[in-house]
C-alpha cells in the first residue's frame, strides 16, 4: 500500500500540472485604459434608448456618457480620468458578426487601449430560422475581427460580451399585447418571435433551436477569447444569463434595451470584465 501511495503522489502532482497548463490564461486586467472603443450592433448604439427608432449613443452601456446608464466608460473614468473624451462608439445598427472585421479596423485606427464587442443578436434574430448565421461562419467572423485587433492593437484589452438570451425576450413579452403588436408590425426577430403565443410543437421546437444557436455562438466566443490570450476576457455568459424584464426593454419595439436595460448591461458586463 505504501508503494502504491508513493506512485500515486507524483502521478497526482503531474496531473495537476497538466491541468494547470491546459487551463486558459486568466484575463490580464493591467491598469485602467486611457481610451476605448465599442464594437457591435444596435444594442451598443443605444438604439431606442432615448429617441423614436434612432441611435442614442450617449446611453450605450459601453461608451455612453449619460449618467443614468453609468456605462463602462464612465465607470473607468471614475478611476482613470485620463480616458475622458476618448470613448469611441464604432458599432452600427443592424450589424452582424460579418461586420466586426471592419469595425475592428476602425478601433485599430483609433489606437485604443480597450475594446468591447457585443455581437450576435442579428445573426440569430432573422426573418426565418433558416436565415440565421451558421455557427462556423459566426466563429470565422469573430476570429477575423480578433485577428485584426491583435495585429493592430497588440497590447489592448478586449472584452467579448455574451449574446443576450433572446428566448428570455420571448418569455417576458409573449403575454403583452403591445409587445406582440410591435414584434409583428416591425417584423422583429421572427426566427424567435413569430407566432409568439403558439404552443404548437413546431413553434416550441423552433424557439428552442434558435436559443441553442445563441448558446452555440456564446460557446464560440468563449473559445475564441481563450485562443486570443490573456488580453481577452469573456463574460462567462453573464449577460446571456441575466434575467432581463419587460420593463428594461424599449416600449417602442420591445426588443432593444431602454435606459434601464442599458444600465443593467453596463453593470453586468463591467462586473464580469477586467476588474478595474
Amino acid at each position: 500500500m505504501k508503494s502504491a501511495r508513493r506512485l500515486l503522489a507524483p502521478l497526482a502532482a503531474l496531473t495537476a500540472l497538466v491541468l494547470l497548463a491546459a487551463s486558459p490564461a486568466a484575463a490580464d486586467p493591467g491598469p485602467p485604459p486611457n481610451s476605448m472603443a465599442s464594437l457591435g450592433d444596435s444594442i451598443t448604439r443605444g438604439f431606442n434608448a432615448c429617441g423614436w427608432f434612432a441611435d442614442c449613443t450617449s446611453r450605450s452601456f459601453s461608451t455612453g456618457g449619460d449618467s443614468t446608464v453609468n456605462s463602462q466608460y464612465l465607470r473607468i473614468r471614475a478611476t482613470n480620468p485620463a480616458i475622458d473624451g476618448r470613448n469611441h462608439n464604432d458599432a452600427r445598427s443592424g450589424a452582424k458578426s460579418a461586420d466586426m472585421y471592419g469595425q475592428a479596423g476602425t478601433a485599430v485606427s483609433q489606437g485604443v487601449d480597450y475594446v468591447t464587442m457585443l455581437i450576435g443578436a442579428n445573426d440569430a434574430c432573422t426573418s426565418t430560422e433558416a436565415a440565421m448565421t451558421p455557427v462556423a461562419t459566426y466563429r470565422a467572423n469573430i476570429d477575423a475581427a480578433l485577428g485584426r485587433l491583435k495585429a493592430g492593437l497588440p497590447t489592448a484589452r478586449v472584452q467579448l460580451i455574451s449574446v443576450p438570451d433572446i428566448h428570455r425576450l420571448w418569455a417576458v413579452g409573449k403575454d403583452s399585447g403591445s409587445a406582440r403588436t410591435a414584434w409583428s408590425l416591425f417584423g422583429i426577430c421572427q426566427s424567435m418571435l413569430a407566432n409568439p403565443t403558439s404552443t404548437a410543437q413546431a413553434d416550441v421546437d423552433r424557439r428552442s433551436r434558435v436559443r441553442q444557436r445563441v448558446v452555440d455562438y456564446n460557446a464560440q466566443l468563449a473559445q475564441a477569447c481563450a485562443a486570443y490570450g490573456p488580453n481577452c476576457d469573456f463574460d462567462d455568459n453573464a449577460v446571456f444569463g441575466y434575467p432581463f424584464t419587460l420593463g428594461q426593454l424599449s416600449s417602442w419595439d420591445y426588443f432593444h434595451p431602454n435606459a434601464s436595460g442599458q444600465r443593467v448591461l453596463a453593470s453586468v458586463s463591467y462586473a464580469a470584465g477586467f476588474g478595474w
